[in-house]
């Protein structure tokens, strides 16, 4: 599955966000291979402990994008790895504080870039949510496909109008290569997110009437993948997501789980109360996701990078295995909870039924 890196390899690359666990293993990645010549770390937010040593070899830099120019102009980079872009915000941002983090921050990187005569290469981390989710969407997403309605979303937004600045950056300065990367939720042992939390509850609210389709990609796929478009030139938008797919009651069921299904507008609520979590980044976003569902064609980026991630359901089950720990139901108590579950519903019918 992993072959070496394409010719190409840069020589000063700033990577930004480093206080995240993504980003601080690129850097690192990045700093071991001996084709690059400096790898500096950009973050405004103190890096946690549990991430310092992802950073071996990597010089850093406590600033945010409003100091960029000098980090980025004086130092000579010839490429920038924008990984500082967010779907969740942190437990002591408000959405505020994160919409300006992603957008008032990339447009003031993008403005340091414009700036660096030296600069050659530009890799941001994107998401599919670029493409909304709705009722009108197609069975299958290509990097050309529009999103049929205007994503309710902040962050899906959030990444329209970043992808939008980035072509508008391309568009002025090409002999930089602008490298944009999609990527579908990411899951893995190492990933913690309001996603792979929500697939942690031994009870996972679900959309009463719904089974979307649903894509992941690993976590070390997603890794390789930038380090990849950084040490190598592949300009364009990409698609990253692990091929295949499945529906959320598969993925339920695979994680030995039980799916309660609630109306529409309870499930964030109902997601919160299932085991107390801090589902503080279930958005609209990720509501949209679990009515609609959402799947990507990927032929663009094994073809340009000749790599091809790990399959939707290898990356789920590895996440699942390193959580064997938690609350796993057997398969026959789900089944039976399923029922229950079902007829409940139909009793409710039937009684509402009889009162109309």
């Amino acid at each position: 599955m992993t072959a070496a890196p394409t010719p190409g390899s840069p020589g000063v690359v700033v990577v930004t966000g480093v206080s995240r666990f993504l980003a601080a293993t690129v850097a690192g990645r990045l700093a071991a291979d001996p084709s690059v010549g400096r790898v500096i770390g950009l973050d405004s937010v103190a890096v946690p402990d549990a991430v310092a040593p992802l950073l071996r070899g990597v010089e850093r830099i406590s600033a945010d994008e409003r100091d960029a120019a000098s980090a980025i102009a004086d130092l000579g980079a010839t490429a920038v790895a924008h990984l500082a872009i967010t779907a969740a915000p942190d437990r002591t941002d408000d959405d505020g504080v994160h919409k300006e983090r992603n957008i008032i921050g990339t447009m003031r990187l993008l403005a340091a870039c414009q700036q660096a005569p030296g600069l050659r290469k530009l890799v941001v981390r994107s998401s599919t949510a670029a493409y909304g989710a709705s009722f009108r969407d197609p069975a299958v997403f290509t990097e050309e496909t529009e999103p049929r309605a205007v994503p309710r979303g902040g962050f899906a937004r959030d990444i329209l109008d970043i992808e939008g600045y980035v072509r508008g950056f391309c568009r002025r300065r090409p002999d930089v290569v602008g490298t944009v990367l999609r990527f579908a939720p990411v899951i893995g042992s190492a990933a913690n997110t309001t996603l792979t939390r929500y697939f942690s509850s031994p009870l996972v609210p679900t959309v009463f009437g719904r089974d979307p389709r649903l894509q992941f990609v690993h976590l070390d796929d997603a890794i390789e993948v930038l380090v990849r478009a950084v040490t190598g030139d592949h300009p364009g938008t990409f698609n990253v997501a692990g091929p295949g797919v499945l529906t959320l009651s598969q993925a339920i069921r695979r994680a030995g789980r039980i799916g309660v299904p609630v109306w529409e507008g309870g499930l964030s609520a109902a997601a919160a109360l299932a085991r107390g979590l801090d589902l503080r980044g279930f958005s609209f976003d990720q509501l949209d996701l679990f009515v609609h569902g959402r799947v990507v064609d990927t032929d663009r980026l094994i073809a340009e990078f000749g790599f091809q991630p790990r399959s939707t359901a290898e990356a789920f089950d590895d996440f699942i295995s390193a959580h064997r720990g938690g609350t796993v139901i057997p398969a026959a108590q789900v089944a039976a909870a399923e029922q229950a579950i079902l007829d409940g519903i139909r009793q409710a019918r039937r009684a509402r039924s009889g009162h109309v």
